[in-house]
């Protein structure tokens, strides 16, 4: 997601912090989905074969994490993740990536209304700057400040990835 389509970006450090998360998740065999989002529409940054399609080197699966393929901002719309986390008796997820306004906060959104236990890691997400409808510009910080609050409590609890690494979700 470094399209410069997409313009300013909060949290420089999502990326390490996920790896950092995946890094504990994969020391304790934890499982790991990965969600990639490929576009249906071809002048897309996220289309198959453009740019922003491929998940990044610092957070790329490995060999035996899954790819879970989606096109629309929810993980869970057009995709077998609920079946895969229900088969395999996951109760709760940690989500993490980009943008905290689209695909995580949408992803969340359905996660708790699932009822699986759901936690959005704050430190671990980012965004863009938008424009309004009424041409309003709103700062890609306040924009993920915003949306983790309309998330917290309701859908999902918001945390930090060092609020994950030493509570009872860490393996």
């Amino acid at each position: 997601m470094d399209d410069p389509r997409l313009g300013k970006r909060n949290n420089q450090n999502a990326e390490a912090n996920i790896a950092k998360l995946l890094e504990v998740w994969r020391a304790a065999s934890r499982p790991i989905f990965h969600i990639q989002h490929s576009s249906r529409f071809k002048d897309s940054p996220f289309a198959p074969g453009s740019s922003g399609h491929p998940i990044k080197g610092v957070v790329a699966p490995r060999a035996a994490e899954p790819v879970i393929q989606k096109n629309v901002s929810s993980a869970f719309i057009g995709t077998d993740l609920e079946k895969q986390l229900r088969s395999r008796g996951i109760g709760s997820v940690v989500i993490v990536g980009l943008e905290t306004d689209h695909c995580v906060s949408t992803t969340a959104r359905m996660a708790g209304d699932l009822d699986f236990e759901t936690y959005v890691v704050s430190d671990a997400t980012a965004t863009f700057n938008r424009v309004g409808s009424d041409g309003r510009h709103f700062d890609a910080e306040e924009v993920h400040a915003v949306s983790l609050s309309s998330l917290n409590g309701e859908f999902a609890k918001v945390v930090e990835t060092a609020d994950i690494l030493r509570s009872e979700l860490k393996p």
